[in-house]
């Protein structure tokens, strides 16, 4: 695809809409400045005002990069809470139920909609919700 939008001259992957909904979601999650360093926002933030379509090679890959890294800032944080806590304490939960006797507890322990609702409520548990 990348050959191709070269070919064409211009990377309709990347337009202005896309990197505004991008930057927006980033800011929320907080990885806008984890993860980018301040000549990083300065680029994006000159794309989104500058351009509409992105036209130069150099600059789709340089955006491309920067989408790449926001994009797996956002998405990781809760797949590892959910790798980290949900899966090992629906296991756990599973476990002791089908110790009282719980015969269906058995699918618990895989139920991957369970582990995220208990990731979930690890989250809104966290020290920075209470008060």
């Amino acid at each position: 695809m990348f050959k191709a939008a070269l070919n064409h001259g211009s990377f309709p992957f990347l337009n202005k809409k896309q990197l505004v909904n991008l930057k927006t979601k980033a800011m929320r999650s907080g990885a806008w400045f984890k993860v980018l360093q301040r000549i990083d926002r300065v680029l994006f933030d000159l794309t989104i005002r500058v351009v509409d379509n992105i036209r130069s090679a150099k600059l789709a890959k340089s955006m491309l990069m920067l989408t790449r890294k926001l994009e797996n800032a956002m998405k990781g944080s809760f797949s590892i809470r959910l790798r980290e806590i949900g899966l090992p304490l629906a296991q756990k939960i599973s476990s002791t139920a089908q110790k009282i006797g719980n015969i269906s507890a058995s699918t618990w322990a895989f139920d991957s909609s369970f582990a995220v609702f208990l990731a979930v409520m690890d989250i809104n548990n966290s020290k920075i919700f209470k008060r």
